[in-house]
């Protein structure tokens, strides 16, 4: 070949180089160009955490939501260890001193009392990560009023002879898909609640007379409660909820204000990772002050909060999903939606961060000069809940956010929490239930069925209605449950149909483009080379 052709194959070969090399980059994933400043190394044990979140920052706008959302991420799915300040802390959430003597290596761990855990992802992940968690990853809550549990009767249990049942409260760790819906619409429940209480005492204060007034809010009834001329209060009719009648959405019990307390009391007890906010400075003296800042616990709730709503899966074969619909007005038929009740209207999907009614010792609206908000019709990932005309959001929840008494067999603690009694629960939240076994708060049913079937107290009546009816009339209540999902990642609707591509995919046209432009690079490819040989051949001919 002449040194002309030659060159000018070289130049076709060239031409395909810079022709194919953006395509590859952008299939492959662009790392960034090699002159880009790369970042001092840590050289060998480095924490989890790069640094820690200003609230100041936070505050002034200086972080916009998505940075915030992928900071709480971070630290949701970060294994934290003893760079972070993670390990065996002096201070507890619980007990009347909040405190109990440092444990160092080995002792800087217990599965029962904690810490019990190195990652919020490692209870909560199923179907994936802020879902729930399997019968393997359930915790014993208010086992950390014990020093350090090894059932020998010792100092370590309190010089006491401890059980599973005795030593604390086995829970299951639940979803958290949604919870930003959850917690505004306690907060609206509570706004309502206490402006009727307050009322009674205005109008008591002025008549001299005690004033009785039914407590309800968006259709569900607290109970009643009477105010007297003196101002106090008469709280002894007021039913499932507090005294202080705050509704109180979080953990099984319905004993957790907020996200935010969630927050504070799962990173010190399950972590040993201390916010600053309710343990300022190093009181563990392990060399790590403000392990958790308040900036670190707002962009964590910012991240939960915006996690997608669950929603339904429609089953594809007609006779599934025939059964479904069945399911869904025998469930109302048999009184399940007395409790679990299918929607809940929120007036203002617009979240505030920090929450009016943290109790101490967590975030306060005083604490910041300008409380973070964002609307969760419009933010985070899809499906989002519309709107209704007048602004306010029908939300699928299925619960009444109200404790009640379920009867004997759930009756299964031996420790009273917050003063609630041992029989009473939050009604369970069933969106998203099918995608949550096991079933319970323990853990124990593995079937939908099983669950239903350990209801009584308040539920009995709707038990044996399910219980009396017939075979496959309870399969099709139970197939009505199995279509209330989490939503595969995907999703851009609330409703979708099982066996069907998603609406609105965002993982399947990627793909096809990258296969597609592929083909086209080999394509192009094998042309020049067979122009390159042709030409070549012409060449050597002359």
């Amino acid at each position: 070949m002449s040194m002309k052709l030659r060159a000018r194959g070289t130049g076709l070969a060239a031409l395909a180089a810079i022709l194919i090399a953006p395509a590859v980059l952008a299939a492959c994933g662009d790392s960034g160009g090699a002159s880009e400043q790369l970042a001092e190394p840590i050289i060998g044990d480095a924490p989890a955490l790069d640094g820690r979140t200003s609230q100041l920052a936070i505050d002034a706008g200086e972080i916009t939501l998505d940075e915030l959302v992928d900071r709480g991420r971070t630290l949701f799915v970060s294994s934290f260890n003893t760079l972070d300040g993670a390990g065996r802390p002096e201070t507890t959430d619980v007990g009347p001193s909040n405190f109990r003597d440092r444990r160092e290596f080995p002792d800087n761990f217990n599965r029962i009392s904690g810490p019990d855990a190195n990652t919020c992802v490692a209870c909560h992940n199923l179907p994936r990560p802020g879902g729930g968690g399997d019968n393997s990853s359930n915790i014993f809550g208010d086992a950390d009023r014990l020093p350090f549990v090894n059932f020998d009767g010792a100092e370590g249990d309190g010089f006491e002879a401890q059980t599973l049942r005795s030593v604390g409260v086995e829970r299951s760790a639940m979803s958290l898909f949604g919870v930003g819906f959850v917690e505004l619409l306690a907060r609206e429940m509570t706004v309502d609640l206490q402006n009727t209480r307050d009322e009674a005492v205005l109008e008591a204060r002025a008549s001299g007379d005690p004033v009785t007034r039914d407590l309800s809010t968006k259709g569900v009834s607290f109970g009643r409660i009477t105010a007297r001329a003196d101002g106090t209060l008469d709280t002894s009719e007021v039913d499932g909820v507090d005294a202080d009648l705050i509704v109180k959405p979080m953990q099984q019990k319905g004993i957790v204000v907020s996200l935010r307390e969630f927050g504070v009391k799962a990173m010190n007890s399950h972590f040993g990772m201390q916010a600053a906010e309710r343990f300022p400075g190093d009181p563990d003296r392990d060399g790590m002050s403000d392990e958790v800042s308040r900036g670190d616990l707002t962009a964590l709730v910012a991240f939960l909060a915006t996690l997608p709503v669950p929603g339904r899966v429609i089953p594809e074969h007609p006779e599934a999903r025939a059964a479904a619909e069945r399911g869904e007005q025998l469930f109302a038929s048999i009184g399940c939606e007395t409790c679990h009740r299918s929607t809940l209207r929120l007036e203002d999907p617009v979240f505030t961060e920090p929450n009016p009614f943290n109790p101490p010792g967590k975030l306060q609206l005083s604490d910041v000069s300008n409380p973070f908000a964002f609307d969760l019709t419009l933010e985070g990932p899809a499906p989002h809940l519309k709107r209704e005309p007048d602004g306010s959001v029908l939300v699928p929840v299925f619960t009444d956010l109200k404790r009640h008494d379920m009867g004997e067999k759930l009756d299964s603690d031996l420790i009273v929490q917050n003063g609630v009694p041992t029989g009473e629960w939050l009604t369970r939240k069933l969106w998203g239930i099918a995608s949550e076994p096991p079933f319970l708060h323990h853990g124990r049913a593995t079937l939908l069925s099983e669950a239903i079937l350990m209801h009584g107290g308040e539920a009995q009546e709707s038990r044996d209605a399910y219980g009396a009816l017939a075979p496959e009339d309870q399969a099709a209540v139970v197939e009505f449950l199995k279509v209330l999902q989490v939503l595969p990642e995907d999703a851009s609707e609330a409703v979708i149909t099982a066996g069907l591509t998603v609406p609105g995919s965002r993982a399947i046209w990627p793909a096809v483009a990258g296969g597609l432009g592929g083909v086209l690079l080999l394509v192009l490819g094998g042309l020049m080379l067979a122009v390159v040989k042709r030409r070549g051949s012409t060449g050597d001919a002359a």
